[in-house]
């Protein structure tokens, strides 16, 4: 039974409003992320937070705690999952075979970590597109299988990150011997020496970024969530949508609690610290998939999306090349190979210069959509992808 076009093009409102309202949303989550990473003057707090200096510092920290720090990359990941199954099941509606769907979402992946390459070796970003691309290529396969075989997979990953992640931080904070790490950058670094060191390094990066957080697990749950098109028809689905929700935010601010109590009323053994980072990152998937979810209610409730919800769309559509754009932004304000105020700045300050950042994004991607233009990385990556077709 073919589906009207009124109804066709209102599912297509929903899913621009549900998935591009997130997208642009994580952005600004990964910039206040990454900003701290960069302070390289500033003592360790905990993890990679740097040591507050002021008041407004450690409200900038402890909310990084509880609602950004191994949250808005799990966030990252749900999207990532769902996009793949949207991307395949596009395909397959369009007559493609099962097995050339397959291949698109693969060279997808590849150029990917292309682009995760280009970032971390000529920009000097924080890159998490490598590790995103290769887990395109570990999972892409499910695509193919029953929800069954989704689920399983989902189940047995889970339950060795639950087992392996804790213990694994735990030898970690021990060998370092401290609650926080330092910055990898320094007031030597030149672009070129960064260049150099991560142009032999890149190769791993993706590797511990898998070996360390539990990044499978939130790719596969937001491919389960798309199998059953809680953000493309959230409508459909708003008492479930609350639900997980309600769920995923409590398990999330739980799991935050013990770490923000490290270093201040709580000092543990160092391995007990990490052991609790662990937890930190593995609630992070429930507080990840809850961020995603809120923005499928919204999507639901948000009868006529006005200039601020336009907007963020627009930047959301645009998400790779703002990503990149983001992230070349912070090395050169807060880089020592730049502009360096890194090394003069605090948290929170910091944390003000990444929603400047964003902010700038916002009104850049506006543009872009008055112009009708799409963002230059999505259009190369299409070009890419599909130059043979």
């Amino acid at each position: 039974m073919s589906v009207p076009l009124n109804n066709k093009t209102a599912e297509r409102k929903k899913r621009a409003v549900s998935l591009d309202l997130a997208r642009g949303a994580m952005l600004l989550l990964i910039a206040l992320a990454h900003a701290p990473l960069y302070l390289y003057t500033s003592e360790p707090g905990i993890m990679q937070r740097a040591e507050s200096i002021s008041f407004f510092d450690q409200v900038v920290n402890l909310f990084g705690m509880f609602f950004i720090d191994n949250r808005a990359r799990a966030m990252f990941a749900v999207l990532l999952g769902y996009g793949f199954v949207l991307s395949f099941e596009s395909q397959i509606s369009k007559g493609k075979r099962e097995r050339d769907a397959l291949k698109t979402i693969r060279r997808r992946s590849w150029y990917l970590i292309l682009f995760g390459i280009m970032l971390a070796v000529f920009i000097g970003g924080q890159d998490i597109l490598m590790a995103y691309g290769v887990a395109g290529l570990l999972v892409s396969w499910l695509l193919t299988r029953e929800i069954k075989a989704l689920i399983r997979t989902f189940t047995i990953i889970t339950l060795i990150y639950c087992l392996f992640t804790p213990i694994i931080w735990g030898f970690n904070m021990q060998e370092i011997g401290s609650y926080g790490f330092a910055p990898e950058v320094s007031a030597t670094d030149t672009y070129l020496s960064t260049t150099m060191l991560t142009l032999i390094s890149f190769p791993i990066i993706p590797i511990m970024i898998h070996f360390m957080f539990p990044v499978l697990p939130s790719i596969l749950v937001g491919m389960w969530i798309a199998r059953y098109q809680f953000l493309t028809k959230p409508e459909q689905h708003l008492r479930t949508l609350y639900f997980i929700t309600f769920i995923g935010l409590t398990v999330s601010l739980v799991g935050a609690l013990p770490l923000s109590f490290l270093g201040s009323l709580w000092y543990p053994s160092f391995f007990i610290a990490g052991l609790i980072s662990g937890l930190h990152m593995l609630t992070g998937i429930a507080g990840g998939l809850a961020y995603a979810t809120i923005f499928g209610i919204i999507g639901a409730r948000l009868k006529k999306p006005g200039r601020i919800s336009h907007s963020l769309m627009a930047l959301g559509k645009r998400s790779l090349t703002f990503y990149v754009w983001n992230e070349a932004m912070l090395v050169l304000f807060l880089s020592p190979v730049a502009l360096d105020l890194g090394g003069h700045v605090s948290n929170g300050i910091a944390a003000m210069i990444a929603v400047g950042i964003w902010t700038l994004s916002v009104v850049l991607a506006t543009l872009l959509e008055k112009n009708n233009l799409n963002g230059p990385l999505e259009m190369l990556l299409r070009r890419l992808v599909y130059k043979n077709k």
